[in-house]
């Protein structure tokens, strides 16, 4: 197993199957090509997040705090104006929700932010009817 990180992938090549792997690393620059047959890419370890500062509860890495994770400052911060809690998977600002890799505390895999949105519904259900 080889780790690269600050690695950009610029082409899966294959005809039934992975056979190849081209890539960029940042620096130097460098570009390079391997036969290779397996690839885990980890997306998501650096939120893209900066646009929201100031809108909703964030942790010091960026990632947004959700429902249990949002502390008493956290809300008196944001001014919660519900007599209620925030739902689980809901951030600082009443009706918006956050899931997947950008959520504090999320387990950074596909199946989990998918489960996370489905599960979402049902509190947009819930805020919708308050």
């Amino acid at each position: 197993i080889e780790l690269r990180v600050h690695t950009t992938l610029t082409a899966l090549e294959g005809t039934d199957h992975l056979e190849r792997v081209r890539w960029r690393a940042h620096v130097p620059g460098i570009a390079a090509e391997r036969p290779i047959r397996h690839v885990f890419i980890m997306t998501g370890a650096v939120p893209s997040t900066g646009w929201l500062e100031g809108c909703l509860a964030m942790d010091e890495k960026g990632f947004i705090r959700t429902g249990p994770g949002l502390g008493p400052e956290d809300l008196a911060a944001a001014k919660w104006p519900l007599a209620r809690d925030p739902h689980l998977l809901e951030t600082s600002l009443p009706g918006v929700f956050a899931v997947g890799d950008v959520r504090g505390g999320s387990i950074k895999r596909v199946a989990s932010a998918v489960g996370e949105g489905s599960i979402t519904v049902s509190f947009v259900h819930q805020v919708l009817a308050e």
